[in-house]
Parts: C-alpha cells; structure tokens; sequence
C-alpha cells in the first residue's frame, strides 16, 4: 500500500512542473537546489515511478507525470484556497475578485504577488479567468484587466493601462551558432517552425506582427498549433519552433532567459490593456489601492 505523499512534496513538484528547472523551482519555493532534487527523487521513489525526463540543465513531464500533475494540480489549488479562507475567516476585511486572461494571470500577476502583498497586505485578491464580454456585477467580478478594446465595456469606468505590443520570440539556444546577419526575422522565419495559437483572441497575432514588419506569413506545422497561449510558450521554451506573442504576457520568460526577443516590438492596433470595474466600486479602499498600483506596474513595464 502506498502512503500518502507530504504536501511539501507535492507543492515541490507542481512548482518543477510548472517552470520546468528545479533552479526556477527553488527560487519560488524559496529553498535549496538539493531540497528541491531530493524532493522530487523521495516522490519519485515512493511512487515506484519517474515522473520527469531531465533534458541538460531543463525537466520535462514524462507521460505518467503529465497524468499525475492534472490529477493533483486542481486539489492542490483546492487546498490553498480552502486554507486561505479559514485562516481570512474572522479578518474584518474581504476579498476582492479580479478578472484577467490566464496567460497575464501566469505570467504577470503571479511573479508579481509578493510585490503587492507588500504594497497591500491586507488585501486579498482572488483572481478569475473568465474570457470575453461578461457582467461583472452578475459574474461577482469587483475588477478586472482587459485585454482587448474598451468599447465593450462602456457601462464601467475603464481607463487604459497600456499598449498591446505583439514580439517574436524563441528559446535563446535556438540561436547558437548564428551569427548577427543571421539573427533577422525573415531569416529565422526560413530557419524554423511557426509555432500558432488557435485562440480566436490569439489567432490574428502572426498576421498583425508579419504585415507590420512587411513579411509574408509563415505557413502552419502539424503539431505546432495550439487551442491557448500557454502551450504555445511551452512550445518555443522547448525549442520546437518560433512564436509571436503578446510581450506582457511573457516578460519574465525573457527576464530569466527561458526565451529571448528576436526583433522590435509592435504595437497591437486591436487590443490593448485595460482596467475596468463599477462605478460603484471605484471608491472601495482594496480597489483604490490595485487600481493604482495596477497602473505604477503597467507603467513600469511599458518603460523596460
């Protein structure tokens, strides 16, 4: 009979899962490379099962780690939440629910958590995904970040926090051994796979990125096109291919050097970044408070 994993064990592996390096993976956890490595061999062996591939300094769910990881991800979330409710439960303040696409919700606001924390520490926002036109008040949505055009949302106050900018990126060693000539949009788009996104919100972005910089677009791969974002990134972080995408939603990729920027930015004409929420919410201390540090973090960003 096996035993029951220890949590700490478990939250170990969704974070190597989830930035796909034990390095990254400790730094989240904010422990030791080694605790991290024999975290994830205690798992491993109790489970009688390897549950990643180790590719260089990089891992990569195997097949029964790709099933483990949707089967406890969700609970874990369950257990955090859960237990962040009972310990907010006699705290006079309540929570506020804040709405964004799950790629900015990945890759913007979870980096950037503990700054807020620090900023509002009695604030406590749960974040929702919900995409396209929505009711706020009838979805108990007290704000949210949109990414798209204002004019669908004109019954809220909505004010633009910035521009939508669409980037060509790609696993940096991808690049080894070009030199600069080589290392031009067109000539990397002869050299490698497109990697798409189907998303209707995503699927105009190679378009809009190739008529810009006077390019013709680049054909469609079997098995390099996605239903979301989050896959696609996955897919140019593990070399497969090139992608445009929106550089909010991958910052930090760059920052940390999972993905380098081939090329100039272009501003999106049909989406930019904007925050909305009611009228009668706009005054609410908590909301006050995201509204504005929501704007200092957009505007910092912009100017990187």
């Amino acid at each position: 009979m096996i035993k029951s994993a220890p949590l700490k064990s478990l939250y170990t592996f969704i974070a190597v899962a989830e930035t796909g390096s034990m390095v990254l993976a400790a730094e989240q956890l904010s422990i030791s490379h080694s605790a991290v490595s024999q975290s994830i061999k205690a798992l491993e062996s109790q489970l009688n099962n390897a549950l990643f591939n180790r590719i260089g300094r990089r891992v990569e769910l195997n097949t029964v780690g790709e099933r483990y990881y949707k089967r406890i991800a969700p609970a874990m979330a369950e257990i955090i939440t859960a237990s962040q409710e009972a310990s907010n439960a006699n705290n006079e303040h309540t929570h506020l629910t804040l709405n964004m696409v799950n790629s900015l919700a990945l890759h913007w606001w979870i980096p950037r958590v503990a700054d807020f924390q620090f900023m509002a520490p009695n604030s406590d926002i749960r974040i929702s995904n919900l995409v396209g036109e929505f009711d706020l008040e009838r979805e108990g949505i007290d704000a949210a970040i949109i990414h798209g055009q204002p004019d669908k949302w004109q019954k809220y106050h909505c004010e633009k926090l910035a521009d939508d900018q669409l980037i060509l990126v790609c696993n940096p060693q991808l690049l080894a051994g070009l030199n600069e000539d080589e290392l031009t949009p067109q000539n990397l788009l002869e050299r490698f796979k497109a990697i798409y996104v189907t998303n209707p919100r995503r699927q105009n972005d190679w378009q809009t990125w190739c008529e810009a910089n006077n390019l013709a677009q680049p054909k469609q791969h079997n098995n390099l096109t996605f239903n979301i974002s989050v896959q696609a990134t996955q897919a140019a972080m593990r070399q497969l291919g090139i992608l445009v995408t929106h550089k909010q939603f991958v910052r930090d990729d760059i920052k940390h050097g999972m993905l380098t920027q081939i090329g100039k930015s272009i501003v999106n004409p049909h989406q930019q970044f904007y925050f909305a929420t009611s009228h009668a919410m706009l005054n609410h201390p908590q909301v006050s408070a995201l509204r504005e540090w929501l704007k200092r973090e957009f505007l910092k960003t912009a100017s990187e």
